[in-house]
């Protein structure tokens, strides 16, 4: 707890670009400072400490089978890097990792992971993503590597030059929620899996409300850590923009906000990731802005406590 009563919140800047090929997300955490995230986290009573933006473990020559694959040693220094940084900040509150591209996540969950085995609780992901993320190295055909963070934690093979991973996360603690981009390699692997998935046609036909309360449930049960991982892309780019990878038909600005306000009453979550943020591609801030209010949301904002925003 913080000195406030609320949570001791660290801020982690992860300006990984690596993971994929369009340009700007290496701006993502000053784009959260700059929209006031340390501000909105004080104003709700928690007290957060910005730990600067984390620096890449030295690179080392790797190489894959698959020949799509680029920037491999870039984000495995990233992934060593941002899971020493997990692990600590776990020891002193919730670690909220602001990207940077979702690779990030290949790091940020095996540091909370190693955390939460260190400490003999299970570990829960909430994967808030238009993409299912079930990749691996060998298996992407983009070449893309932040279409992989979901296959490494949950223990697929072919990440033999990263890091092991390292408590493997069961299949039926991860929830895959409003996904509606699938590969055809990966729907097949994830058929072969346990994996919770709560796609948008799920979500259309139930709402957001009875999925989520019934994983919730499972981690509360559980007394399990809860990772959420925040894709800028799990929003419709209608009200978000800002991301390079563009999917229609995502949750609205209200089901997005109403997610939020249902972790934060559930009181499990214990870790976040911010990610794909790309503010080369934003309108005047309006991503970041809604970013910054969804973990306002999390973290405790009330609806009719959210103030009226002008646009000059």
């Amino acid at each position: 707890m913080g000195k406030t009563g609320g949570k001791t919140c660290i801020l982690i800047g992860a300006p990984v670009d690596a993971g994929q090929k369009v340009a700007g997300c290496i701006m993502g955490p000053a784009a959260y400072r700059t929209a006031g995230l340390m501000r909105a986290l004080k104003d709700l009573g928690h007290d957060p400490c910005d730990a600067g933006d984390v620096v890449p473990a030295e690179r080392r020559p790797l190489t894959t089978t698959n020949a799509a694959v680029h920037s491999l040693p870039e984000v495995v220094a990233w992934t060593e890097a941002l899971a020493r940084a997990g692990q600590d900040a776990m020891k002193r509150g919730m670690p909220i990792f602001m990207g940077g591209d979702h690779s990030l996540s290949l790091g940020s969950v095996a540091g909370v992971a190693a955390h939460a085995a260190e400490v003999g609780r299970p570990l829960f992901v909430l994967w808030l993503d238009a993409h299912s993320d079930f990749h691996t190295p060998e298996t992407t055909q983009s070449g893309n590597l932040h279409g992989t963070p979901v296959a490494y934690l949950a223990g697929r093979s072919g990440f033999d030059v990263f890091p092991p991973f390292p408590a493997a996360v069961p299949a039926e603690n991860i929830c895959l929620f409003g996904i509606r981009s699938v590969d055809p390699e990966e729907h097949a692997a994830l058929l072969t899996h346990e994996i919770e998935i709560n796609d948008m046609r799920v979500l259309d036909e139930r709402g957001v409300v009875a999925p989520l309360r019934e994983f919730l449930l499972r981690v509360e049960a559980a007394g399990g850590l809860l990772h959420v991982s925040l894709d800028v892309d799990f929003l419709d780019p209608s009200v978000a923009p800002a991301v390079g990878t563009t999917v229609p038909g995502g949750t609205t600005f209200r089901e997005a906000h109403l997610v939020m306000e249902l972790l934060h009453e559930s009181g499990l979550v214990t870790s976040l990731d911010l990610v794909e943020l790309n503010p080369f591609l934003d309108e005047r801030g309006r991503t970041a802005r809604l970013m910054v209010d969804l973990v306002a949301s999390l973290m405790g904002r009330k609806v009719f406590d959210r103030p009226t925003r002008v646009f000059a």
